[in-house]
Order: structure tokens, then C-alpha cells, then sequence
């Protein structure tokens, strides 16, 4: 069945990247450093998973557009896998079982519009006081990940919550090396800048100088609407944006022992009025404390 990418298609399509807060905070299941790739492993926790992303597909039917299922790998890579165990061999393994789940879960929708992709997440968390890395050697540490890629079902690959400019170049980098489409997908501020001040539109035109634009597109996610709806500026490349339920900063998100679902109404509203004023964007969501009554609300209003 011949699949269009979103940059090749008139279709909005949607994602649901708020697994892990609905994985902790809905069904009770412990994410050992917010990893869920473990939960592949265990029928019970394996059928959530499958479950979460069917509820997806179910939706964007009702609602006809298009989706995105993303597999649960965000953190199944060398340096963030091995403290829980697992090296390089099992972590191959994870990659692939993880987009065959998703490729099951695409098979019963029957559907053009159903797309797999395989979840990047940066090298270590995003807010970890790191020394700066170069973009050749962000290349060659994502290189491994998106090897492990080859021979499955996977449409395209999407790099989520990303604030470090020089490893999104060399991660944009390694999946044109393993030819493989790739979303970016960056995280910013309640002040809509990266965590180092940088503005959001110069830091995608500084990744697409070093990459020869290889990106499909860029995106925004792990944010709320009010930290950065005037940072878009109707950037011709950024046609994605997948939002926070809570208004509340990264830091306040990450103390927080109840889930802050916000108003699933407003989300809406906000989002339509950023896609009214940024019409490049096809791609829309849901990311930390959202479901699926945030998703349709989204749709609803975009209408």
C-alpha cells in the first residue's frame, strides 16, 4: 500500500506523544528513568502500549485525518539503555520489536493514511548539564539506532524534544546516512527559546545550513500553546507542533505528583488559532498530560 509522507500530502495528520505521563499517571505503570521501550517485554504492559496508539488510529478515522504511530523508543539508545540493562545487541532488538507492535496496530486500521515511525530521543536528557557536543560525533552516536532500523516497516523516523542544535544536525545527519526520513522535533522555553536563549526559528535555519536541509520538516513539542505561539513566525519548515496539556515549566512538570490535564477545550482553541496563523503546519498532537479528548478537541476546533 503506497503511503504519503506529510510533507507529500494535503492531509493534517495527528500524533500522540503524551504516552509516558498517561503510561505513569492513567495506568499506574512505572517508567524506570521514563523509559518505556522496557514495557515491550510483558503481555499485560505490551497490550497498553498497543492500546494507546489503537486509540489513536480509532480517532483520527472519526475524525479523517491521518496519524502518526510512533513507537515507544525514545529512550532506546547506547547511553540511556544501559543503566537499565541493556546493551547493544538487546537494544537492536528492542528498536525492531518495537516497530513491529506499531506495524500490528497499523494492520487493522487498513488505511494509506496510518504511518510508522521509530521514536529518537537525544542522547542524554535534555536538560542535563552536558559539555556541548559536536555534530560529527552526534552523527556516529545516533548512527547505531537508526541501523537497527533497517528491514522493518518504519515510514519515517521522528526526533522528539530536542534543544541542542549540534546533536539535532548529527542526528538529522545519521538517519540520511541509514535513508531514512526524519521529522526534528524541538523543544523550547516558556519563553519560547531553546534552554540556551536561542530563538526558535534561527536555531531551524542554523540546523538546515548544517544539514543541507535534510530534515522532512521541523516540529515543536513537549511545550504549551502560551510558550511558543510567537516564536513560530509562519517558519516555511516548521509544519508540526505537539503540545503540553499543563502551561506549567519543564522543571515544575518534573516535581509534579499529580497530572495537571489542563483544559482539553482551550488546548483546542489555542492550537487552531496557531494553525490559522501558520498554515504551513500539517502535523498536530498531544505530548505530556494529554489524551485523546485533547486530540479531538484539536481537530474539532481546527475545522
Amino acid at each position: 500500500m503506497a503511503r504519503q509522507l506529510p510533507h507529500e500530502s494535503e492531509k493534517k495528520f495527528l500524533v500522540y506523544a503524551g504516552t509516558g505521563t498517561d503510561l505513569i499517571f492513567t495506568h499506574g505503570v512505572e517508567l524506570p528513568g521514563f523509559a518505556s521501550f522496557p514495557l515491550l517485554e510483558q503481555p499485560r504492559t505490551r497490550a497498553i502500549l498497543a492500546s494507546q496508539m489503537q486509540s489513536l488510529v480509532d480517532l483520527a478515522k472519526e475524525m479523517d485525518v491521518g496519524c502518526i504511530l510512533d513507537a515507544p523508543t525514545w529512550m532506546a539508545n547506547a547511553d540511556r539503555a544501559a543503566p537499565l540493562g541493556y546493551d547493544a545487541g538487546r537494544l537492536v532488538e528492542v528498536n525492531k520489536d518495537a516497530v513491529s507492535l506499531m506495524e500490528e496496530v497499523r494492520r487493522t486500521a487498513n488505511r494509506d493514511d496510518v504511518l510508522v515511525s521509530a521514536c529518537i530521543g537525544p542522547r542524554h536528557d535534555p536538560y542535563a548539564g552536558i559539555p556541548p557536543v559536536s555534530v560529527e560525533d552526534a552523527r556516529h552516536y545516533h548512527k547505531a539506532q537508526m541501523q537497527s532500523l533497517h528491514d522493518t516497516s518504519v515510514d519515517l523516523v521522528t526526533a522528539y524534544t530536542f534543544n541542542r542544535p549540534s546533536e539535532a544536525a548529527g542526528c538529522i545527519l545519521a538517519a540520511q546516512d541509514a535513508k531514512l526520513p526524519i521529522i526534528m522535533s524541538l523543544v523550547v522555553e516558556t519563553d519560547g527559546c531553546l534552554a540556551d536563549g536561542s530563538r526558535l526559528v534561527e536555531v531551524i535555519d542554523q540546523i538546515d545550513e548544517a544539514t543541507n536541509s535534510a530534515a522532512l520538516f521541523f516540529m515543536v513539542n513537549c511545550a504549551h500553546p502560551t510558550h511558543f505561539s510567537e516564536a513560530l513566525d509562519n517558519h516555511p519548515r516548521l509544519r508540526g507542533i505537539v503540545a503540553n496539556a499543563s502551561s506549567c515549566s519543564h522543571a515544575e512538570l518534573d516535581e509534579a505528583e499529580n497530572l495537571d490535564a489542563g483544559d482539553p477545550g482551550q488546548l483546542g482553541r489555542q492550537m487552531a488559532e496557531i494553525l490559522r496563523r501558520n498554515p504551513s503546519i500539517q502535523v498536530l498532537g498531544g505530548c505530556c498530560g494529554t489524551d485523546m479528548r485533547h486530540l479531538r478537541s484539536m481537530v474539532r476546533e481546527m475545522a
